[in-house]
């Protein structure tokens, strides 16, 4: 009885004065003395010395779920309900020490017994796979209640202490502190099951920038950005034709070379109506975030002067790389023909073509992209064309260094 007392109370003299509490609160409810009986159980700020009560902590007692057998110098975790259960590598537990004794509950309720762990030390404990003297100083992590093992080679990372001392290939002396003290707070994050979720860390916002509830939420909501975010090249307007010549202002007749544009509200490059157009020549710098495993997209911005329906002008596009380590002129075009302006649309109206490269043709950085575009042959035959504006729209890769 005496060691039943003072395993749930600590001591006797705690029992002992707890029960005269209760009798004497007893006793005042049945006499009528009712009035005073609160007082006997507010807590109220010291005036003398109290005599202090506390243990070392080295081991203590925790009630077995029903149903397990927990066995002497087992490895004991916790429940999401709190009660101890044989150490696994099962989401959601809690490693809570080492068993100082055996407890057989499969036929009792949660509770019916309590095992007493101990939860600091170094305890000798079996290694799932071959571990050396390389190892000192590793976290571990349960695989069942008698073997634990290093990072990646557990499904659900049960931190259950550092290896302090090797003995042999499948043995060491695990220093359990760390995990009851939960001090290795980066092996307690990676766990991301119960309380170390990310979904059950909530999200304050002061700043009112998203709707995310926690950091699951959140997380996700960034991620998703980061990965589908779009990335923009402006192309410069050229300022050359393609056999290196100055562009100079648009003149209106029987030419194939262009010219700016510099009519109010339309400034570009013009090309007047032509069999075979020149060429404009420009270049643009491959950036670092650019994800060349994905395709990219030329834009072109361009209106006509008429609304002629034959006219369903195209652009033609030739486009080489240059890279790092190979000669400037190495690269084979990858360019193409955009899709087709409508002939018939309204004059001057602001169209939309555009053209894939191709995954297969990009250059990563450092690199360069050289242009040369022009209205395809024979797409113009009776109205001019602006190229108002020009860019190549890529995936964006997420940065790792």
């Amino acid at each position: 009885m005496k060691r039943f007392i003072c395993r749930y109370f600590g001591s006797m003299a705690t029992f002992i004065t707890l029960l005269a509490l209760c009798l004497v609160g007893l006793a005042a409810q049945l006499t009528g003395s009712l009035e005073a009986a609160p007082m006997m159980f507010a807590m109220t700020a010291l005036a003398a010395d109290r005599k202090l009560e506390y243990a070392e902590g080295v081991e203590i007692p925790f009630p077995v779920d029903d149903g397990d057998k927990i066995y002497a110098g087992a490895f004991v975790c916790v429940n999401a309900d709190g009660y101890a259960v044989p150490g696994s590598d099962t989401a959601g537990l809690i490693f809570v020490g080492v068993a100082m004794e055996q407890k057989d509950n499969t036929l009792g309720l949660d509770g019916a017994l309590t095992v007493n762990c101990r939860r600091r030390g170094l305890i000798k404990a079996i290694l799932n796979t071959a571990i050396s003297q390389a190892n000192v100083g590793d976290n571990v992590f349960l695989v069942d209640d008698q073997t634990v093992d290093v990072a990646g080679n557990c499904t659900n990372d049960i931190f259950c202490g550092i290896i302090a001392g090797y003995i042999d290939s499948t043995h060491a002396w695990i220093d359990i502190e760390p995990a009851i003290r939960q001090a290795d707070v980066a092996a307690h994050i990676a766990d991301t099951s119960a309380a170390h979720a990310a979904s059950a860390i909530s999200v304050a916002d002061t700043g009112t920038f998203t709707d995310a509830d926690d950091v699951e939420e959140a997380l996700a909501e960034i991620y998703q950005h980061l990965k589908s975010a779009k990335g923009v090249i402006p192309i410069p307007m050229p300022v050359i034709t393609d056999a290196g010549v100055a562009l100079a202002a648009f003149s209106d007749g029987d030419s194939t070379v262009p010219g700016y544009c510099v009519t109010a509200k339309g400034l570009g490059i013009r090309w007047n109506n032509h069999a075979t157009p020149g060429a404009v020549g420009t270049k643009v710098i491959v950036p670092p975030d650019m994800d060349v495993t994905a395709n990219a997209t030329l834009h072109i911005l361009a209106a006509k002067t008429g609304a002629t329906g034959g006219d369903a002008t195209k652009f033609t596009v030739v486009a080489y790389n240059n890279v790092v380590d190979a000669a400037y002129d190495a690269d084979g075009d990858f360019g193409g023909d955009t899709s087709a302006m409508v002939g018939d649309d309204t004059a001057k109206h602001v169209q939309h073509p555009t053209l894939t490269l191709a995954l297969a043709n990009l250059a990563a950085y450092p690199a360069a992209i050289e242009l040369t575009i022009k209205p395809k042959a024979g797409t113009l035959g009776t109205d001019d064309v602006i190229m108002l504006a020009a860019w190549i729209e890529y995936k964006k890769k997420l940065l790792t260094s």
